[in-house]
Parts: C-alpha cells; structure tokens; sequence
C-alpha cells in the first residue's frame, strides 16, 4: 500500500483494539482461566488441546477433560486412552493424550502433582513450546512472557511494527520492542482481532480501529 501513515502508536492501538474486539469471543486460554481453569497445569492442558485446534473446538474440549480431571495427579490416574477419548474432538488427540499424560506421571512423581511456574520445566515436556510455555507463565503465573502464535505474528507484521518471518522471530522482535505491560494482553487480543478483523485472507480493513496507523504490508486484497 503507498498511502501515506501516521507512526504507529501501540498504547493507542492496544487501548482501541481493547474496545474492539468486546463483541468476539476471547481467546480460548484467557477464556478458561476466566472460567477458572487457571492453574499452571489446566493452563498448559488446555494449550495443548488447542494446538492446531480452533478455539470453537478447543473450550468445550477442555471443559469436558477438567470436569473428569483438572489435576495432575489426578490425571496420572487415568489412562492413556481414557485421556484420548476425552479430548478426541481436538487435532492430534492421540499423542497428545500420551504426551498429557507423560507429563501428569512426571509431575506426580517429581513435583507432589504440582506445575511449578519453571519455564525451563515447561520446555523439557513432550509437545510443549515456546507460545505453550509462555501462555503458562503469563496467565497462570503472573509472569511477562508474550505468546506468539499465527495471528500474534500476522498481525504485528502486517502492522509493520516488527518485520519477521517466524513466530519465533516475531517473539524475539517483541521482547526487544513491545511494552512489557502489554506481553501478556497482546496474545488476548490479537487473537480475536485476528480472527475477525485482521484476518488471513483478505482483512477487514474497512472496520479496523487503527488502519491509519497500518502499514498492511502483505496486504493486496481488503474487505
């Protein structure tokens, strides 16, 4: 786009954005801990389930499995098919019922069947990454971390306040630029003004809240 910009303010676009996004549905993750599925251990559970999994699918999932188990040792005491038939609506439920499971023996056994708020410790478990590790932190533990998933780094790109090619970049990028007051807020809005407004294919620039301040790169077809 060469229309001309005004400098991208990001308090001014986080606090518009904050309005916007009101009518959509939150976040799947910020949705459950509001429910009070917020402990360390429901919060990486529940990240899990939604790994390639839309939130649509992923919150009923995860209410079904914490309404049967929502600690780990409780957990541990399941099997792993039980734990797969709980979460079978979710992608990739089989190994992600091992790995569920894996992890709820290992914090029994290790831990008295607590997650403790350890990124390092986040990051040895089995299908757990960054974005999984980072959601943990900054819901349940109160801890900064930013959580980049695809609409976090679409977005942000499109913005042209980071220039990226991966979500791991994009976090870096983040860390080095983003207010440390908003790392946590970014993931919880974006991901529902992703969803709706800067969308994938051809964004919904038309109803946007800071398209005077959007560089849009990428952007060659527009609602």
């Amino acid at each position: 786009m060469s229309v001309s910009k005004r400098p991208f303010d990001i308090d001014e676009a986080m606090s518009r954005i904050r309005v916007a996004v009101q009518p959509f549905p939150p976040a799947a993750l910020f949705q459950l801990a509001d429910e009070g599925f917020n402990s360390p251990f429901e919060v990486l559970v529940a990240c899990m389930i939604s790994i390639r999994t839309l939130d649509e699918v992923t919150v009923p999932t995860a209410r079904r499995f914490f309404s049967r188990a929502r600690t780990a040792r409780d957990v541990s005491r399941l099997t792993p098919a039980e734990i797969n038939q709980l979460i079978r609506s979710a992608t990739f439920h089989e190994p992600k019922a091992r790995q569920i499971y894996a992890i709820a023996r290992r914090l029994t056994a290790e831990h008295d069947g607590e997650l403790p708020c350890d990124e390092r410790l986040l990051r040895s478990f089995p299908g757990v990454g960054p974005k999984c590790a980072n959601l943990v932190l900054g819901i349940a533990c109160g801890i900064p971390r930013i959580a980049v998933d695809v609409h976090v780094h679409r977005v942000t790109n499109r913005w042209g306040y980071v220039r990226t090619r991966t979500p791991e970049q994009t976090m870096t990028a983040l860390e080095a630029k983003l207010p440390q007051r908003y790392w946590v807020e970014i993931n919880r809005l974006l991901v529902p003004f992703g969803k709706h407004v800067c969308t994938g294919q051809a964004p919904r620039c038309s109803i946007c809240v800071v398209l005077e301040m959007c560089q849009q790169v990428g952007v060659t077809t527009h609602r």
